[in-house]
């Protein structure tokens, strides 16, 4: 499957603490570290693990060449990533020892997209999907523009925010929220989260699964049981891999089941993008199931 991802690229500088600090409490980290991140460059790498042809648009600060790098080693196609003045986006990442996170982000370069780089990355694909998160600027043209070219919109509405999801809804074909946003979404339409008005919706449930309406037709499938030691960027990991996979003859059985093993192979393991497992990885976790 062919996605154009107009995604953020982060820097993520991660603290590990003894719990999640409250609010005017100070906390001595016990673990440091800095990485790629972004909703976008997760979805991104974790499409590419699903099996998925992958071009990023974004833009990164001159702090974030070596983001771009890690990017494409991974197999995603970067061409339509560019440098412009200002900072990389970053996030402030604190992970407590049950793998609960709290996250600050600076946006940076991520709000900085413009319609031409929007409108040149577009004409360098025409099939497939357009993947979509609220981490850039220029959503809601980028799908406009993407479905006047026949292509399909993949949107994940996080960071949760209610008003740019319901504006972004009348051009979305798959939705993707986890059981907080969709309930929170849900309240602000007046309606049920699996009735939201797009074709498909995919709700994530962390260890409980994850749940797929489309078609008229509904799919629920159990997470794999692990032990977690920090849940950062599992949601990108799943949603990334399962739009990798979407052409699958088993849809949306398969898709599912590959994004569910590749979650729960990234929540063991540190980190948000070094966290995500390759193609190898997800066939070895789901031939040792049986799957």
């Amino acid at each position: 499957m062919t996605i154009l991802n107009l995604g953020s690229i982060n820097i993520d500088i991660v603290y590990r603490v003894p719990h999640i600090p409250a609010p005017g409490e100070t906390l001595a980290a016990t673990g440091y570290s800095k990485g790629l991140g972004g909703k976008g460059a997760n979805m991104s790498m974790a499409a590419v693990a699903g099996g998925g042809q992958v071009l990023h648009v974004g833009c990164v600060g001159a702090d974030g060449d070596w983001c771009v790098e890690q990017l494409e080693r991974w197999g995603v196609d970067c061409a339509s990533v560019v440098a412009v003045s200002g900072p990389t986006g970053h996030a402030v990442i604190c992970v407590d020892d049950l793998g609960e996170n709290s996250i600050v982000i600076h946006p940076g370069a991520n709000r900085m997209l413009t319609h031409d780089l929007v409108d040149d990355a577009l004409t360098r694909i025409r099939k497939g999907w357009l993947l979509l998160q609220n981490e850039t600027n220029l959503r809601v043209y980028a799908a406009e523009q993407a479905k006047m070219r026949g292509l399909r919109v993949a949107y994940a509405a996080a960071p949760f925010d209610a008003e740019a999801a319901q504006e972004m809804l009348p051009h979305v074909d798959l939705l993707a929220v986890n059981a907080v946003e969709a309930e929170q979404l849900g309240r602000a339409m007046g309606t049920f989260p699996e009735s939201l008005p797009v074709e498909e919706v995919l709700i994530t449930k962390g260890a409980e699964g994850a749940v797929w309406r489309g078609q008229g037709e509904r799919v629920e499938l159990p997470a794999h049981p692990v032990e977690a030691v920090d849940t950062t960027g599992a949601g990108d990991t799943f949603l990334g891999v399962f739009l990798g996979r979407i052409d699958s003859d088993k849809y949306p059985e398969a898709a599912m089941e590959r994004a569910l093993a590749a979650a729960a192979i990234q929540v063991t393991r540190p980190g948000a993008a070094s966290a995500i497992p390759t193609p190898a990885e997800i066939d070895k976790f789901l031939m040792e199931r049986g799957k």
